[in-house]
């Protein structure tokens, strides 16, 4: 694990209009005005803080960016987390959708250079990123990484981005891909995974050691007893919004140009073209750290 930008450059260096924040707008009518895209460390610290007297915000800063450096704190790991969790998508990336901002993507442009994943290999997906929130969270807060009881509590009091975060999960990688019952399917998958097979999954390689369990068997069975634990909590964020695939991508396509015929592969393109984990992230750690900057002056 490697830490290769200080807190204050991955904030100020967040994009104000990319895929990414397309996407999470269109998201906006699942978790209405929970989030804005916050970006620009000084921006971040006076919005968050209300304050004005540029003394106090530079305090505020140094302390952020203390803590964030202390390695004995978890801020560093979840970030790398965040970011890590991301990076085996994005293969099309944000360059070769530079010359798109500012007009409405059309999806076809792409269509040849995307595959729709397997249902396997998408529950998967679905299923480390889960566990990536959470053993995140628990590195955030200073607790055992293995405190499925407390992060599954901590749900119902997830707000801004980090709801925010957790409806993109819903909606990016389990309706689209999966369909409404993707709970069910990924429950079922899990439940026929062997460690073989997940220690083969090019995300499980990386993040791996920072999941829970010991080995390949403790830690599939910690992926299992996770989703589980909050299949709850998903199924009543679906229902409760009447969130349907169909209402999703009605959404969408008010920026992406997508037929009804293509819709197998929407759920690809926005693996490959988006970084939603990373950039509500760093966004999350953001605040975290200037709140505890805050408390701590």
């Amino acid at each position: 694990m490697s830490q290769a930008k200080p807190i204050f450059e991955l904030v100020d260096q967040l994009p104000t209009n990319n895929m990414t924040v397309y996407a999470l707008k269109a998201l906006d009518f699942v978790v209405p005005g929970q989030w804005q895209n916050l970006v620009g460390f000084d921006n971040t610290i006076r919005t968050i803080t209300g304050e004005t007297d540029e003394g106090v915000i530079q305090q505020v800063g140094e302390r952020a960016i203390q803590l964030y450096n202390d390695p004995s704190q978890g801020y560093q790991r979840a970030m790398w987390l965040y970011q890590t969790v991301n990076s085996a998508g994005g293969a099309l990336g944000a360059a070769a959708l530079a010359n798109k901002i500012g007009e409405r993507v059309s999806f076809l442009s792409f269509l040849d250079r995307v595959t729709p994943k397997a249902d396997k290999a998408q529950t998967i997906d679905l299923s480390l990123k889960l566990v990536t929130e959470l053993v995140a969270f628990c590195q955030i807060n200073g607790i055992p990484g293995d405190s499925i009881g407390d992060f599954v509590a901590s749900l119902g009091d997830y707000s801004g981005e980090s709801l925010m975060r957790m409806a993109a999960l819903v909606c990016f990688d389990g309706l689209i891909p999966l369909g409404p019952d993707f709970i069910l399917k990924t429950q079922s998958a899990l439940s026929q995974l062997n460690p073989g097979e997940l220690t083969q999954h090019p995300v499980f390689k990386q993040i791996g050691g920072l999941i829970p369990g010991g080995n390949p068997a403790g830690q599939l069975g910690f992926i299992n007893e996770s989703f589980a634990s909050t299949q709850g909590w998903m199924s009543n964020f679906v229902t409760s919004r009447n969130l349907t695939p169909e209402t999703v991508v009605s959404q969408l396509q008010n920026f992406i140009e997508i037929s009804n015929d293509k819709l197998d592969y929407l759920g690809a393109f926005l693996d490959m073209t988006t970084n939603y984990y990373e950039h509500t992230g760093v966004q999350t750690l953001a605040r975290r750290l200037i709140e505890r900057a805050v408390a701590e002056i």
